[in-house]
């Protein structure tokens, strides 16, 4: 006789106040940052976070290279855009806090029709796969004015229809919480399908494609299901655009776009979850901020990009959890003289940088406006010698110094790990 046997998990107290923070987070920020810049950078980041944590789906979690995502999320503010006019129109009688949802299934239906195609095969041919379709896609937009509005797009306005529960979605504030519950719910449903066993299956076939075949799954199927999610997700976020922003051009769906969501959620981390959210934050923080500081902003950003590829691979995501286990070992405190040297010698890099590529600039752009130019509210003179001179002499002592300090870091940084693989050989042996 066999007595029947109950198993419980134990409850995960730690990711539930990881979550609570997170819900608190979205909760308060527009309390403490209350500029109206502030309220736009928001809620950017709110639809970059749903956008990049559905590409990374595809990249991180199963492997998928995808140079078209900003397919998905574009014809979904396509699809928005137009509900929104319907709406207005009183043609269709849907809430504006549902508009979204269409979206969504805009760019399931695409991700099915195209994701048919593209995930018939994996590696650099899904890669170029994605590419074509991408251009296929924009320039559609051109040849379809109907559709995508021609060059001025599509605009509508968001205040339609009957408010709902007093909600008219014409202050910002509104339009902020209805996208701060859209990436509240969206990344809770992204971080539950990590853990369901098709995610898992998704992680294996990313892994070692050739042993997921032999144990009879398809991977073709997998990534088939994946893309197809992805793409529903990728469909919210740009419907969330065309609440937000009121306007929707043939741009959204462009191949830039598309770098733009590989760059960053590369740069957050694309092997751990909460690494594109970190790239979405930069990716607003890139586009909104150092653009207006900056006309090179972009050679900023190739730079360091560049230098993330060289340097560290994982993303900013792999540097954190990698010294959130030296601290949790207590050893984190033999390196902070090593982390102080490199952080010095590389501002004075980057400020040498900066110093020369802003004197390019002013002297190809600006050349109209004299000699002359401010950088950091220091006036230095492109035509004299004397700026260029101490910004290459900077460079090369920067660059030097800073070779010193990374040779001795990564020095201190092996001997850290040593002594944390010896503590975890001692604790195993107790």
């Amino acid at each position: 006789m066999s007595a029947n046997t109950y198993s419980f998990r134990p409850y995960n107290v730690g990711r539930f106040i990881l979550w609570s923070l997170f819900a608190l987070v979205l909760l308060v920020a527009p309390k403490l940052f209350t500029s109206s810049l502030s309220m736009t950078m928001l809620t950017q980041m709110g639809i970059a976070v749903i956008v990049c944590l559905s590409y990374n789906m595809l990249l991180g979690q199963g492997g998928m290279l995808s140079f078209g995502h900003a397919v998905y999320s574009g014809l979904g503010s396509f699809a928005a855009i137009h509900t929104l006019n319907k709406v207005g129109a009183g043609d269709w009688a849907i809430p504006v806090m549902l508009v979204p949802i269409v979206g969504g299934f805009a760019g399931l239906l695409v991700a099915v029709l195209l994701g048919a195609v593209s995930t018939k095969k994996s590696g650099n041919t899904f890669a170029m796969i994605t590419l074509g379709v991408g251009e296929l896609v924009w320039s559609m937009s051109l040849m379809l004015p109907e559709f995508f509005g021609g060059e001025g797009g599509v605009s509508s306005n968001r205040v339609v229809g009957e408010p709902l529960f007093g909600v008219s979605f014409g202050p910002q504030i509104e339009v902020y919480y209805l996208i701060a519950v859209y990436c509240f719910i969206c990344t809770v449903l992204m971080f539950a399908f990590t853990q369901t066993p098709l995610g898992r299956m998704l992680n294996a076939v990313r892994d070692n494609p050739e042993r997921v075949e032999f144990i009879g799954y398809d991977t073709q199927r997998v990534r088939y299901f994946a893309f197809m999610i992805a793409g529903f997700f990728a469909g919210i976020a740009g419907g969330l655009y065309a609440i937000n922003f009121e306007i929707v051009t043939a741009e959204v769906v462009g191949a830039q776009r598309s770098g733009a969501y590989l760059l960053f959620t590369f740069l957050g981390g694309s092997l751990f979850f909460f690494g594109p959210i970190i790239g979405a934050v930069l990716l607003v923080l890139a586009s909104v901020l150092l653009s207006e500081l900056t006309k090179a902003w972009l050679l900023y950003l190739g730079l360091v990009f560049l230098l993330m590829v060289m340097y560290a691979p994982g993303g900013i995501a792999s540097l954190l959890m990698m010294n959130v286990r030296v601290a949790a070992y207590g050893m984190l405190r033999r390196l902070w003289t090593s982390y102080l040297a490199l952080a010095g010698t590389a501002l004075t890099v980057l400020v040498a940088v900066a110093v020369i590529v802003e004197m390019i600039y002013h002297i190809k752009l600006n050349e109209a406006l004299g000699p002359q130019m401010s950088f950091a509210g220091v006036m230095l003179d492109t035509r004299g010698t004397d700026a260029w001179v101490g910004a290459l002499l900077l460079l090369a002592t920067g660059v030097g110094l800073f070779e010193v300090s990374r040779r001795q870091f990564v020095r201190h940084w092996g001997q850290v790990q040593g002594d944390i693989e010896a503590e975890i050989q001692r604790r195993e042996g107790l």
